[in-house]
């Protein structure tokens, strides 16, 4: 199948997850391709073209890293790309890395949306992520029971009131971006408390979240395909991240480690009550962050952290993603247009 992951930028690009499953899909002999948000043409006559990048023809990588080398090398291939020759177009940027550029956060949903109207794969389905765009909003449409209490406001009294009401102990974040970035333990030795909200609120709104003592054992992500845990060989994909000393939030990107962690009948509860949402939405690939019996946050632009699996003893699980996709592939092709591409996105 010919398969185009978009990124960020592929120049800025690091060996995490999305370079992984390139690699796997281009060792299963597939014709890969890489590109940036800014990497979209638009003709008014004409179907999209893509600027993509490929690794230089009969490249053997061994391993991610060696991907990155080759895709980012000087002998990588350029070419002008007719999107409507591809399969499948894989949305893998991460709004929440464009600082400074905001004009990329949503482009490669857009066009994801437009090319998927041409009749080309695009996982997840690009119109469940225009409604699922910020995460955190989404997050909020899902089961009351199994997330903490929250607010969502830009109004200073109302977000007091709230930390009044959590004995002055709670977490705030932008309700757009975050990556770990500008989230805040407010608890009642915080001197700056109105100073932290005028300075989140004037970017956007603000979320206000119940305050989770657990966490300081970490949270656990949990991967998702097609609304299942990955599971392989008996492994789950389930990886659990330790913040660092002294440090409240759980990113790897902020220094967190990762652990192991088995599959919680509370964490059980949590999928099973997400899962068909997901589903009925199209969202094909999808991370859940749990701590003990509440989900904190949902990613289903980018979920991550694949790539740290080795470290705990975890099978990659890349080839269980890719196999799913080159399933939908077929799934296309046997039934001829009479499967929506939201259908397609989420059938085993």
């Amino acid at each position: 199948m010919k398969i185009c992951f978009v990124l960020n930028d592929i120049e800025s690009e690091k060996s995490g997850t999305s370079v992984a499953l390139m690699c796997m899909a281009h060792q299963r002999g597939h014709e890969v391709y890489a590109m940036g948000v800014g990497d979209f043409n638009f003709h008014h006559d004409s179907p999209i073209t893509i600027n993509a990048t490929q690794v230089p023809k009969n490249t053997k990588t061994k391993s991610p890293d060696k991907f990155l080398e080759a895709l980012q090398g000087k002998k990588a291939r350029k070419k002008q790309l007719d999107s409507t020759k591809l399969d499948v177009l894989f949305i893998r940027n991460n709004p929440t890395e464009e600082e400074g550029r905001q004009w990329a956060e949503q482009a490669g949903v857009a066009f994801g949306r437009m090319i998927q109207q041409q009749d080309v794969l695009v996982l997840n389905d690009a119109y469940a992520l225009s409604h699922a765009f910020i995460d955190k909003l989404y997050f909020e449409e899902l089961p009351e029971e199994i997330k903490p209490d929250s607010i969502i406001t830009r109004d200073k009294d109302q977000l007091l009131d709230f930390w009044e009401k959590q004995n002055k102990k709670m977490v705030l974040k932008p309700l757009e971006g975050s990556g770990g970035q500008d989230v805040y333990l407010i608890d009642e030795h915080e001197k700056n408390v109105n100073q932290i909200i005028d300075h989140l609120s004037s970017q956007g709104y603000v979320i206000a979240q119940e305050f989770l003592p657990a966490v300081k054992d970490g949270d656990v992500r949990v991967l998702l395909l097609n609304g299942k845990v990955m599971e392989k060989d008996g492994e789950k994909a389930i990886i659990r991240r330790v913040a660092g000393e002294g440090e409240f939030r759980s990113n790897f990107a902020l220094g967190a480690t990762a652990d192991s962690s088995d599959l919680t009948p509370a964490m059980k509860k949590i999928v099973e009550l997400t899962a068909p949402k997901l589903i009925r939405d199209g969202l094909f690939f999808v991370g859940l962050d749990i701590v003990k019996d509440k989900l904190i946050e949902i990613n289903v632009l980018s979920p991550g952290g694949m790539e740290h699996f080795k470290d705990i003893g975890l099978p990659p699980f890349t080839d269980y993603v890719i196999e799913a996709i080159e399933r939908k592939v077929e799934y296309k092709k046997a039934y001829e247009g009479q499967l929506s591409n939201r259908t397609l996105a989420t059938m085993d």
